[in-house]
């Protein structure tokens, strides 16, 4: 299996909780029951109800709903630490429902990893050791999984902490941490399920973008439960929102704030201006068409930097242009007050 294609596919996938031999899963299929009335009528629970979609190499998926829409039950399927009642689910071009236990854990410990709300960070374990834990448990030699751990603990901006012990870590660099876990095992697919939702906003915002960058940088399949519509809008290529099991629409940001097909998801976005949508990479202009004055003292900064933001740091630098920079601190491209204002003009 090539872990550059992997892809998650989920194919009219089912979770019923409650189900016995007297229930007849067809007929619940078919009915299409409220989540109240099957809970009344056969005393069972429809967590996910023929959700089928796609998520593409390298694509961040939010999947958006309130507690109780399904969305976690639906991630626990992709490393199987759920199975489905009826359906599909496709990682890598396999269907895992039919992969042996020792092939599924194989396939958690190598190519799948995961990030929940609450860490679980080791506390008698320093922060080197709690990274490196997945490579021990492969056996890795000391040497190599402590030069990878600290490989990644630099990408989450930590290097220098190893020696540390998690009670000595905010709750923001604990969850840097647990990212800097999942990634050390360099799994092709990211698992992400509220990770930053119990975070301050700024903290929260900080680790969106650095996750957003390192995303890009590292191209990893990413399926993100969250329950904050600015949250999904910030990171997802795609977002699928999610009521009682049911997947009501899928779509990129823009066409889920500009374009609800469901009046569950009109009501959900109501009031949510598609200026979020903007970042300095929708609004920045090629460096190549940029004549103005010189970019040497120009303010650098990330592409995912949003609108409250630009408008801030324009106004600081009386109106003068903004160098956009890649994850790898190259220039790209340039914004002014020009690009800003066009770019907020197309979404009013």
């Amino acid at each position: 299996m090539v872990l550059t294609a992997y892809a998650i596919e989920f194919r009219d996938v089912w979770k019923v909780f409650g189900l016995t031999p007297k229930i007849d899963l067809g007929r619940i299929q078919r009915d299409t029951l409220s989540k109240e009335t099957l809970l009344k009528l056969h005393g069972c629970v429809a967590a996910v109800a023929g959700v089928s979609f796609k998520v593409e190499a390298g694509q961040i998926f939010c999947v958006m709903g309130l507690s109780g829409s399904g969305k976690s039950t639906l991630v626990r399927h992709v490393n199987r630490l759920i199975r489905p009642s009826a359906g599909e689910v496709i990682v890598g071009g396999e269907d895992i429902n039919l992969k042996s236990e020792t092939a599924m854990r194989e396939l958690r410990a190598r190519s799948i990893g995961m990030v929940f709300q609450n860490v679980a960070l080791l506390p008698h374990r320093t922060v080197r050791d709690n990274v490196a834990l997945s490579l021990e448990l492969r056996k890795v030699s000391a040497k190599q999984r402590y030069e990878i751990a600290e490989e990644k603990l630099a990408l989450v901006q930590l290097a220098g902490w190893g020696d540390r012990y998690p009670d000595e870590l905010s709750g923001g660099m604990k969850q840097r941490i647990g990212l800097a876990r999942a990634l050390a095992a360099d799994p092709a697919i990211l698992l992400m399920d509220e990770p930053f939702s119990a975070l301050d906003p700024l903290i929260r915002r900080e680790l969106q973008d650095q996750f957003k960058e390192l995303s890009q940088k590292l191209r990893k399949t990413t399926l993100f439960i969250t329950h904050d519509l600015d949250e999904a809008v910030r990171l997802g290529n795609q977002i699928g929102v999610m009521k009682d099991g049911k997947m009501l629409q899928i779509g990129s940001p823009e066409d889920i704030l500009g374009n609800p097909r469901d009046p569950y998801v009109a009501k959900f976005v109501h009031g949510s201006s598609r200026l979020k949508l903007l970042s300095a990479e929708t609004v920045m202009s090629p460096l190549s068409g940029y004549t103005g004055i010189s970019l040497a003292s120009a303010p650098r900064l990330g592409t995912a930097v949003g609108i409250g933001e630009l408008i801030a740091l324009s106004n600081r630098h009386d109106n003068g242009p903004l160098v956009v920079v890649d994850s790898a601190g190259s220039e790209i491209g340039v914004i002014t007050a020009a690009s800003l204002l066009r770019g907020i003009q197309d979404r009013l």
